[in-house]
């Protein structure tokens, strides 16, 4: 049974997260998300190739979706702030010169954690909106230079 998007109305393939139109967060009628979710990326030659599938490790984690050739890789959020930039000791390292170098972090505030911008340059996106500050929830996209990343909580 196909899902639809509740921000734009397009009929999503049964089993998606993410609408395959605006990118919106889709859940099914009783509010759960489908089981999985096939994620693909454009090669150099312009064919689709697809993600492995990743698991989120226990607590909350950052998954590169696309960008710079890191599709796939995760980042364990531990500790009360975690570093987002091009800054080589940053806890997520974002190597391209669309990321800043202090470019984000993100804090932990009893059991939600937050994603706040550090005076970015070029911005940093949940869900496709520009935020200074966004209290992330599991399923999140956040875009961050060229990086798009999924936020996953257990």
């Amino acid at each position: 049974m196909p899902l639809h998007c509740t921000e734009c109305g397009f009929s999503n393939v049964e089993g998606a997260n993410y609408c395959q139109r605006c990118g919106a967060f889709l859940a099914d009628a009783d509010g759960t998300v489908g089981a999985a979710t096939a994620s693909f990326r454009v090669g150099e030659t312009g064919e689709f190739g697809e993600l492995p599938d990743v698991t989120p490790g226990d607590g909350a984690t950052l998954v590169i979706r696309a960008g710079g050739g890191r599709a796939g890789e995760s980042f364990n959020l531990v500790g009360d702030r975690v570093t987002v930039g091009r800054r080589p000791d940053s806890e997520v390292f974002l190597d391209d010169v669309t990321v800043s170098r202090d470019h984000a972090v993100i804090v932990r505030r009893g059991v939600e954690f937050y994603l706040d911008d550090c005076g970015s340059l070029n911005g940093t996106y949940v869900n496709r909106r520009r935020i200074e500050s966004h209290r992330l929830e599991d399923g999140d996209e956040l875009q961050i230079g060229k990086y798009k990343l999924a936020f996953l909580h257990h």
